[in-house]
């Protein structure tokens, strides 16, 4: 069966139903891949580097005789890597994807093998190359979008949890950037994915809530440009900033409990670190009375005194926003139950 060379479009309406692997080195792989992607490097990082330097130091043919006897010997190695990994797959399926950096030389000699060994086998045009450019592509595109406001402790990660549960398209953009979003927005210390991996997935998931529902808004929820160590592509963020927001008012009291049950569990150290990092702009005092009122267990007390500041910070930060009157809509919630206020949105938006 012939090697299939397919564009990057094409790819991505079947990514779901083949089994896709990136043979860069591991340090390539790591810093970011196509999603879905698994690791099969044909070199190891120290390996890409020796190949590397024949090729720019002595000559192309060089590099291709030592590249062939380090891959000569991995051979058999990687056939059952692929097995093994079909084998665990959910995809029933003997078809598999290859790409590399650009399409070139490490890519066609593990499609050779996989077609040799008996695999339908597609081959990337333009390799991983192909897909950032298809991503950063993604983020020029306009969609329709309802942003999702409010002050911090409403509860709108559950809402669009609950929204995407309703089969609404959904985009988290914390849990893409693996951050909460602020100060306290990495407690359980998940690492979060490099500037170029979170574009990446990112544009993947545009693409495919565009394709899957074609004439319905996207809900997110309302972000500043950076989550944590990550920022939501500029043209992108832009359309967010002008997209009708949807702004919840949660009493006071029921946004403090919500916050307490969240984020109350953490050790203190690790919420005296976070409430330090914000010190400049909550001010020595009330910084030294929340770490106090953390010491004596007064944890209630800790939370309201940093919900004001973050009520404080939302207030400045709304009003820097241009024209921000003319596409918010406030809508008073009783309660921080997710479900209940996702399908009340949900109600809105329709009618």
């Amino acid at each position: 069966m012939p090697i299939e060379k397919i564009n990057i479009k094409d790819f991505v309406l079947k990514l779901d139903k083949t089994c896709l692997f990136d043979v860069r080195s591991p340090s390539e792989y790591n810093h970011a891949h196509i999603p879905g992607a698994k690791s099969l490097p044909i070199f190891s990082d120290d390996e890409r580097k020796i190949v590397g330097t024949l090729y720019k130091q002595e000559s192309r043919e060089k590099a291709i005789k030592i590249g062939l006897e380090i891959f000569g010997k991995k051979t058999v190695q990687l056939l059952e890597n692929v097995d093994s990994i079909l084998l665990q797959n959910t995809i029933e399926t003997k078809e598999i994807t290859i790409y590399c950096w650009r399409g070139g030389m490490r890519s066609s000699a593990m499609a050779w093998l996989f077609d040799l060994y008996g695999y339908k086998v597609n081959l990337i045009i333009g390799g991983y190359k192909s897909y950032r450019i298809w991503a950063l592509q993604q983020f020029e595109n306009e969609y329709q979008l309802n942003i999702i406001s409010g002050y911090t402790g409403s509860n709108k990660t559950g809402i669009i949890h609950e929204l995407k549960k309703l089969n609404e398209p959904v985009i988290d953009l914390e849990k893409l950037a693996e951050h909460k979003g602020s100060a306290f927005g990495n407690l359980d210390l998940v690492p979060q994915p490099s500037q170029e991996y979170f574009e990446n997935i990112l544009a993947l998931e545009l693409f495919k809530l565009n394709l899957n529902y074609p004439k319905k808004s996207i809900w997110l929820e309302d972000e500043s440009q950076r989550i944590g160590q990550v920022n939501i592509p500029t043209s992108f963020f832009k359309l967010m900033r002008s997209s009708p927001i949807l702004f919840i008012t949660v009493p006071f009291e029921l946004r403090l409990n919500h916050i307490i049950e969240g984020y109350g569990k953490f050790e203190k150290e690790k919420l005296i670190n976070a409430i330090i990092r914000i010190k400049k702009k909550l001010g020595g005092l009330e910084t030294k009375q929340a770490i106090n009122f953390l010491l004596e267990d007064d944890v209630k007390s800790c939370f309201s005194e940093l919900l004001k500041y973050y009520d404080k910070q939302y207030i400045k930060g709304r009003a820097k926003r241009d024209n921000i009157e003319n596409g918010i809509t406030q809508l008073f919630y009783k309660t921080t139950q997710a479900q209940l206020n996702a399908k009340d949105l949900i109600n809105y938006v329709r009618k």
